[in-house]
């Protein structure tokens, strides 16, 4: 893909952050209120092995869920306008396919739909398109990445097109399959999906992966860069889970400051890599 071609991906992913966060941020004034109903009829906590290691200490809170969906959007508008400053006029065939990964996570903002029902009429069936989106997203995000790391590896195809086009229609069919009960919600304000502990578990491998995939770019090219590279994706696997799927404030006060490290290394040591090239 050309420059020019991919900068315009670039720019559209600074507009859909930016109409998202001011979503939120519109939205923020009708659910807010709302929040303390809903606390007292859900007491379904979200799961996952760092919920699992957070709940015994702190208990579920959505005003803090509502902070992690706003720092979310914020994330990937800031994300996405430093990596079009830094990587501009530099060409690397890995930045797509992180810049992809840091906008899934401005589709969070779909999770206000849920409050926003307690207020006006949704039909079931919007609800159900938008957490089918939002599922989308997600696992387009985490393929991206993985795609970025083989890239990283020595994988060279130069039509970006293609592999952009495999993997969205591999993450449309895993999407479109999985059940979605839009009537039941965790404390995430996430609906209860079919298949969430296979989903993780693949969330889960597909990150190692990709650390690994890093760890053997550092090897086979002899650059430390791509070792840094790998220790920010760990930070960024981190960072994820504690802001998509906690329900306390550990995930906009820990899991943001480590998401947005852990960018910064692959964005940093990727721009020192292919700025001479």
């Amino acid at each position: 893909m050309t420059l020019p071609g991919r900068n315009v991906i670039f720019r559209v992913g600074i507009l859909l952050a930016a109409l998202c966060l001011l979503a939120i941020i519109a939205a923020s004034f009708i659910v807010v209120p709302v929040y303390s109903v809903m606390e007292t009829e859900n007491t379904r906590r979200s799961d996952g092995f760092f919920q699992a290691i957070i709940i015994p200490f702190l208990g579920n809170n959505l005003f803090a869920v509502h902070a992690a969906i706003i720092a979310s959007a914020m994330y990937a508008l800031f994300s996405i306008i430093l990596t079009y400053s830094f990587f501009e006029k530099t060409q690397s065939p890995e930045i797509l396919f992180i810049v992809f990964f840091v906008s899934s996570f401005a589709l969070e903002a779909v999770r206000l739909l849920l409050p926003l029902s307690y207020v006006y009429e949704i039909p079931s069936l919007y609800l159900l398109m938008a957490f089918r989106i939002l599922l989308f997203g997600r696992c387009f995000g985490i393929f991206s990445l993985f795609i970025a790391s083989v890239y990283a590896a020595g994988f060279n195809v130069q039509k970006q097109r293609t592999v952009l086009l495999v993997i969205a229609g591999a993450t449309l069919i895993i999407t479109l399959g999985v059940p979605i009960d839009t009537q039941t919600w965790d404390s995430t304000l996430n609906t209860i999906s079919g298949h969430t502990s296979l989903f993780r578990l693949i969330e889960a491998g597909t990150f190692f992966i990709t650390i690994i995939s890093f760890f053997i770019a550092a090897w086979s090219r002899g650059t430390t860069e791509y070792t840094r590279i790998g220790l920010g994706t760990v930070l960024v696997y981190v960072g994820r889970n504690l802001l998509i799927f906690g329900d306390t404030w550990a995930g906009p006060v820990v899991g943001l400051p480590l998401l947005a490290a852990g960018t910064w290394l692959i964005c940093t040591q990727l721009h020192k890599i292919y700025l001479w090239l």
